[in-house]
């Protein structure tokens, strides 16, 4: 077996594996979902954490931050779920932070600016995205006056972003001689406008069978607005990973997942398409 396909070979089992893990920890349920999303955004802060260590000149508490943003997402699952314990888990959590910052009195840091800055920087880029995703799933019903949990928002907006991706390749390959415009090749030489108006159509596609199947009290263009702003915010997600990629000087963000590189290249487009998608249901809502 040579190199060349025993790495498709990694990288489809690892991709296989993601993905089943998604799909049925979100479908299992909000307690399922909440495990699943938790120790993802764990990990990928760890590994931002240990990468702007390694790359940036910073010197962050990685646990720590890790830990603080776990209680934010706990906290918020919690919100959504009515519970009376959201205001003592964001006290836990402000108290990490407030540590984080009076810490650096203390440790002597050569650069305590920019471990403050990168701390703060981790939490908005990596922590409030997935804190996010119970919006898109937990929803009030004045009828029982309880909370249900609807699995298809977040299922979707993942569908999606891997469409988006799926399409931009598949274009990309086929079309990039005849058209071969860069997307943005001052960041991501490899983007092209037909690999990304690729992705963008079958993308769309995907979400008339959304609509057609599944609905929800949606209109067809409520879904196609949706699938817009996945496509645009998952395709700036993915730029802005590889600008911090190419400040960094590195070529992945991690090796935890054989194949495809960090969690923060895995899950680069969702960190902005999630916040955006949750704005966009909230005003057609």
């Amino acid at each position: 077996m040579n190199e060349k396909l025993k790495n498709f070979i990694i990288r489809a089992i690892t991709g296989l594996v993601y993905v089943a893990l998604l799909l049925g920890c979100t479908l299992w349920g909000p307690i399922s979902a909440f495990l699943f999303f938790g120790a993802v955004a764990v990990a990928t802060l760890w590994e931002f954490s240990t990468v702007v260590n390694n790359h940036a000149g910073a010197s962050i508490a990685r646990h720590l931050n890790a830990l603080a943003g776990l209680l934010l997402i706990s906290s918020v699952w919690l919100y959504v779920s009515g519970s009376e314990s959201t205001s003592k888990m964001l006290g836990l959590y402000g108290l990490i932070m407030l540590y984080l910052l009076v810490s650096e009195l203390y440790r002597k840091a050569e650069n305590p600016l920019k471990n403050w800055a990168l701390i703060c920087l981790s939490q908005i880029y990596v922590t409030v995205p997935f804190a996010l995703i119970p919006l898109l799933s937990v929803f009030y019903n004045p009828e029982s006056e309880g909370y249900v949990y609807k699995w298809i928002y977040p299922i979707s907006l993942f569908v999606f972003l891997w469409s988006n991706d799926t399409g931009a390749y598949l274009f990309g390959s086929i079309l990039h001689k005849k058209f071969p415009a860069k997307l943005f090749p001052r960041i991501s030489p490899n983007k092209s406008w037909v690999g990304s108006i690729g992705g963008g159509i079958l993308t769309l596609l995907i979400s008339i069978i959304a609509w057609k199947f599944v609905g929800d009290g949606m209109s067809l263009l409520q879904w196609l607005g949706f699938a817009l702003v996945v496509v645009f915010f998952g395709t700036w997600g993915d730029l802005v990973e590889s600008l911090l990629k190419r400040h960094l000087g590195i070529k992945d963000s991690g090796h935890v997942l054989p194949g495809h590189g960090g969690m923060l290249d895995r899950f680069d487009s969702s960190l902005l398409a999630i916040p955006a998608s949750v704005i966009y249901l909230m005003y057609i809502g």
